[in-house]
């Protein structure tokens, strides 16, 4: 079998950019309020300017980790820097419907067993069974690989029914 690729999903930079300039935005405004806030004591001062000063650095990281590029193929789920997501065997269900607790712009994943817990902000998560694609990443992009995954997930049953 080769692994030939399905579907990939790159972070859209329209997306990436709104999801960093709203933290860095936040953390400024936090920054700004722990040094000019009038009436606050001084331990909420400390608070919104360390809650600023964290919003900063996460807008930092956001912006890192959201360069790379999720790319399915015939047997795993797996970023551009090698990591690997989950296999194809591993994959129980498909969650995509508007009800589901999944990331938006994209779908979730139940996985046959637990698996280290792993995030990486904007594109995926991995908690426990369930593994979350989406956020800064295309909409449709997303669409046609939960498509592909639903597909591939009942083809044992396809072919069932046409050997009958």
């Amino acid at each position: 079998m080769t692994d030939e690729v399905l579907a990939t999903i790159r972070p859209t930079l329209l997306r990436r950019g709104f999801a960093v300039g709203l933290l860095a935005f936040l953390g400024v405004v936090l920054v700004y309020l722990g040094f000019a806030g009038e009436g606050a004591g001084p331990v909420l001062r400390i608070v919104f300017v360390l809650m600023g000063a964290g919003s900063l650095v996460l807008s930092q990281h956001v912006w890192k980790v959201t360069d790379v590029l999720l790319i399915l193929t015939e047997t795993k789920l797996a970023d551009s820097e090698g990591r690997v997501l989950c296999t194809t065997e591993e994959i129980v269900a498909m969650q995509r419907s508007a009800f589901e607790f999944k990331p938006s712009n994209g779908f979730a994943v139940k996985l046959t067993h637990k698996a280290e817990r792993a995030w990486v902000p904007g594109i995926w998560w991995r908690y426990g069974r369930r593994l979350g694609v989406g956020g800064v990443v295309s909409k449709q992009e997303a669409k046609l690989m939960a498509d592909i995954m639903a597909l591939r997930l009942k083809m044992p049953e396809i072919e069932k029914m046409m050997d009958e």
